[in-house]
């Protein structure tokens, strides 16, 4: 069995912050989404694949320096290009010719994988992991597993009504069986954007098991508010060789990285990251992201992403996305 890390998007509902950074080399703390995933994975000793584009290579070549994986590069380069998660995965499948465990790249969960693997192992067919979310409303937003017993007998895409509340998290072990049908499925010229729809064609062809998870938290990185309520899940308090000026205040859990300076009557936290060389003066930093370089004076950030080398003064910003180099300011 081969692992594979799907992290080949564009992320566009995270731009402007995803068009320069692919969205699994996102920070959540002092680590990167992938990272929370290579961690899950590498236990098994199966070999690890991360799927990717020809735009984002060199970043997860950079990640990938010090860790056992293998790249394959499709060669897009913009959101129009892309093979879709489906076509990706197919190309995979016909160059490794063998059982697959495939993780989307943007996937946070606070369980293990063992009690999966273990499930697929005693199937002996292909499964994928469920989500038990709770509520309708909020189903309708992923794909749906409708189940009979273990077994799912039909999976649906962002239903009006969703037959029930279990939904696909992203997670999938598929046998030889299975990856023959992927091939046939992308060949046949069917749907490749999204996972969910080979699941659902799947489901219609041969046995797929699912497996609900039952404690832990999970987390789709689709939009800002996911990922500020994902960091503030994962975030560990840390702060690296920084100045903090006597009248500031720091309110853990915060990430602060090394060389930045926290000065005046600013307020740090709770669930802030600031990165390397930042200046935060006599501003307040909450459940936000700040990236390198970026100079923040007398504002007000609250649930806010501000990429690299961005200067904002006397500004309150609320829910906001800011990308990289903006200068924004009202007043003097």
């Amino acid at each position: 069995m081969k692992t594979v890390i799907m992290a080949g998007g564009y992320a566009t509902r995270l731009w402007p912050i995803t068009k320069t950074k692919p969205k699994p080399l996102l920070p959540i703390g002092r680590k990167k989404i992938i990272d929370h995933i290579y961690e899950k994975v590498k236990k098994f000793d199966f070999p690890i694949i991360v799927s990717t584009n020809k735009r984002f290579e060199e970043d997860f070549k950079e990640w990938g320096k010090d860790k056992d994986v293998e790249l394959i590069v499709e060669s897009t380069l913009k959101e129009e290009e892309k093979l879709g998660a489906v076509k990706a995965l197919a190309e995979i499948a016909k160059l490794v010719d063998d059982e697959l465990f495939v993780v989307a790249g943007d996937n946070l969960f606070s369980f293990d994988l063992d009690e999966f693997v273990e499930f697929y192992r005693k199937k002996r067919a292909s499964a994928t992991a469920l989500y038990d979310v709770g509520d309708p409303e909020l189903a309708a937003r992923y794909g749906v597993a409708e189940v009979d017993g273990e077994r799912i007998i039909s999976f649906i895409e962002k239903p009006e009504k969703p037959p029930s509340t279990l939904v696909g998290i992203g997670i999938y072990a598929l046998n030889r069986e299975a990856v023959k049908l992927l091939i046939d499925y992308v060949s046949s010229g069917e749907k490749h954007d999204n996972l969910g729809d080979f699941i659902a064609y799947l489901c219609r062809k041969t046995e797929l098991y699912g497996f609900p998870f039952s404690n832990g938290n999970w987390y789709d990185v689709g939009n800002a508010d996911s990922y500020i309520e994902a960091i503030k899940f994962y975030l560990e308090n840390f702060t690296g060789e920084v100045e903090i000026e006597r009248y500031s205040k720091i309110i853990p859990p915060v990430v602060i990285e090394d060389g930045s300076r926290i000065t005046g009557r600013s307020i740090i936290g709770p669930y802030a990251y600031i990165g390397r060389n930042c200046i935060i003066e006599s501003s307040d930093v909450s459940e936000s992201v700040i990236f390198d370089g970026v100079v923040i004076r007398k504002g007000k950030i609250w649930r806010s992403i501000i990429d690299e080398q961005c200067e904002i003064r006397n500004l309150e910003l609320n829910s906001s996305i800011i990308g990289g180099h903006a200068k924004i300011q009202r007043g003097d």
